[in-house]
Order: structure tokens, then sequence, then C-alpha cells
């Protein structure tokens, strides 16, 4: 999918350049060389030194970054994550996208490894959604990936996930399950079922219909989750969803799900503090 980061770093540009900086242009020779380095300003995670080195070749391929601290890695306030050098003009330029995308990102990633930490010692992983910024949702889930999260499917492409509302617009669950089936026969694509349930009618149903591969627990309780999963006993892969916080995390956690999804970590979270300075 590297077109799709292409095309975001084109528009991004795009909209930030129009027809020139005016402001470097008018000031900074065409031929004046220097150096910047990426400092951190608080403490967290780090996530987007691959994505803005993919920005400084887009842009400039003679740009030169030299890296020190890779993506992943937990970072503290006043480290140097790397330096670029090459012409000023395209330092000036590349500098509040490279900013934009890594502080979004590293936010991301810094909130993730929060979660991650508070499930230490259960099975359950957490999971990111599809409600990232749009254009941006491959950064996003890759920033969750790095804080030590799990990527739920990218798209609609890659998973059918049957919701409340395609339940209701189908005519019930096994209605909705046995389409999904019969559609990826047809198609010959070897595609995950996932069916999101409400109550335990609901889950009843899916467990006398069959034929899916995880179960997602819509908006259930602790109690009500965990005789969930007892009553599915083992069958199918387990996804809690809805209502989730962090502060009862781990309380869903022990109930044995083997995921929670967390909208959370994509759609509300704070951008980690970093300048890109000149040296």
């Amino acid at each position: 999918m590297d077109h799709l980061i292409d095309e975001l770093v084109r528009l991004a540009f795009a909209e930030d350049i129009g027809d020139g900086d005016h402001t470097t242009l008018c000031c900074i020779p065409p031929t004046a060389m220097g150096k910047s380095q990426l400092i951190i300003k608080e403490d967290g995670v780090l996530a987007g030194v691959e994505m803005a080195e993919h920005i400084f070749r887009y842009f400039d391929p003679d740009l030169k970054t030299n890296v020190f601290i890779k993506d992943g890695a937990e970072v503290k306030k006043g480290d140097i994550a790397f330096t670029v050098e090459g012409k000023v003009q395209s330092l000036l330029q590349t500098e509040r996208l490279v900013l934009n995308v890594m502080q979004r990102m590293s936010g991301i990633a810094t909130t993730t490894r929060k979660y991650v930490n508070a499930l230490e010692g259960t099975k359950t992983r957490v999971l990111d959604t599809r409600k990232t910024t749009p254009g941006m949702r491959l950064m996003e889930k890759e920033a969750v990936r790095l804080g030590g999260g799990v990527n739920h499917r990218i798209g609609l492409f890659d998973m059918i996930l049957l919701k409340d509302n395609h339940v209701d617009f189908a005519g019930g669950i096994k209605q909705a399950i046995t389409r999904a089936r019969d559609y990826l026969e047809e198609k010959g694509k070897d595609l995950k079922i996932e069916i999101e349930v409400r109550n335990f009618d609901e889950l009843e149903q899916a467990l006398n219909t069959g034929g899916i591969d995880r179960i997602m627990l819509d908006n259930f309780n602790v109690e009500d989750t965990r005789e969930a999963i007892k009553r599915m006993a083992g069958r199918y892969e387990t996804e809690s969803s809805g209502g989730i916080t962090f502060d009862t995390l781990r309380q869903y956690a022990e109930t044995g799900v083997d995921f929670i999804s967390v909208g959370a970590l994509t759609h509300s979270v704070k951008s980690l503090d970093m300048s890109l300075k000149a040296v």
C-alpha cells in the first residue's frame, strides 16, 4: 500500500506549499546547506521515524538522515531521535509535515503502550479500530503496532465484520452469517468472518449457526462477558468492544477474552510533543 502513503504525502505537501513556500524562498538561497535535529520534548514511545525518512526522500532524495532512536523505542524529554541534512529549503518545507506525522504517530504509540502494559499477565491483546483520521489510517495503525497493540482489519476489504447494522439490514444473525459464507464461496475469497452480538439471544443464534471465526461482544458488562465466554467454551476467538475504558480494561481482560478493541487508541489521542530544530 505504498501508493496510498505516497498519495497522502503528495496531498499534504500540496495543501501546505501550494504554489510555493514564499517565506523560505524569499530569504534562503537555493544553494544553502544545513542540518536539523528531531528533539523529543516529553516522555513517550517514538513512532514515525521511518515515515519521516520516507517524506524526506519523497521531497528531496538528496536529504540524508542519521537515526539515533528507532521506531517503537521509549524516549525521554531531551532525546535526539535523528538528524537530517541537505538543502535548507528542503529542510524547512518538510519540517511541518514530518512533525505532524511523528507527533500523531508517537501519541498513538504512547497511548497504546499504556493499554498494553495494563494487560500484562493476561492473554488479552488490545486491538485498534477503523476510527482513524481519514487518509492517515495506515500510519495510525502502524503506530498502534509499534506501541505493542494488534491491528484489527485495515479496512472493509480484508475481513468480514458483520456489525449490528449489517445484521439488522440482513434480517438477523443467521441470515447475515449465511450470506457472508455464500459470498466468500461464490467469490473464491478466503476472509475471516466476525459477527457482532448485542445480547445472549444473538450469541446463541451465532453459536447455533456456526461458520464464523470470531464473536464480538458489543457493550456486554464484565459479568455478562465472563458468562458469554463460558458459553462459547473456546469454540471461537472472542472480542470485547464498546463502553470499555482504561479503568475497566483489566477487569474485561480477566474474563479471558482474547481481544479488546479500543477506538480511543486513534480517535482521541494526544500528540507527543517534539520539534525539528536547526543545528
